[in-house]
């Protein structure tokens, strides 16, 4: 899926949100990150089927972080979003979302406020098989098989 929107300058507290989330990050993702984010304002609202979720009582906080990987100029990074904005009860409404990685963007790319950002994500689609028998002397229904494909 692309995502398209522009840059937008955040309410300035995600240097210490980052901070507290880092080493569950490095050992969830094998990732570094910066100590901050890049938001972008989409074009359409997104709610995020979360790669990986990070508890509060994993970071001492009081909400899920929910994280989605996904890739911006070519660089693997991650949508985090806090479980309120998810919701449409935090900070952000659902058309904004912060990504963060090991890179700061602004810097890297010289990105300002209203430049166009795109972003891939990927959503995968597990289907189950069943195979299920039918005993029609016990009325009996039993499961033979189940795999994922």
């Amino acid at each position: 899926m692309i995502l398209q929107g522009k840059a937008t300058s955040g309410i300035g507290i995600a240097k210490m949100w980052v901070s507290k989330i880092e080493n569950i990050f490095k050992e969830k993702t094998g990732m570094s990150v910066f100590h901050g984010t890049l938001n972008v304002k989409l074009d359409i609202n997104y709610k995020i089927q979360p790669d990986f979720i990070i508890l509060p009582e994993e970071y001492g906080g009081t909400q899920n972080v929910l994280v989605k990987q996904c890739k911006i100029f070519g660089n693997t990074a991650y949508i985090v979003r806090a479980e309120k904005n998810q919701n449409g009860t935090g900070d952000y409404n659902l058309q904004t979302i912060e990504i963060i990685s090991d890179i700061n963007f602004r810097n890297m790319y010289g990105i300002k406020d209203n430049d166009n950002i795109t972003l891939e994500v990927w959503t995968f689609l597990v289907l189950k098989i069943i195979s299920l028998a039918y005993n029609s002397k016990s009325k009996e229904i039993k499961e033979l098989y189940v795999g994922d494909i």
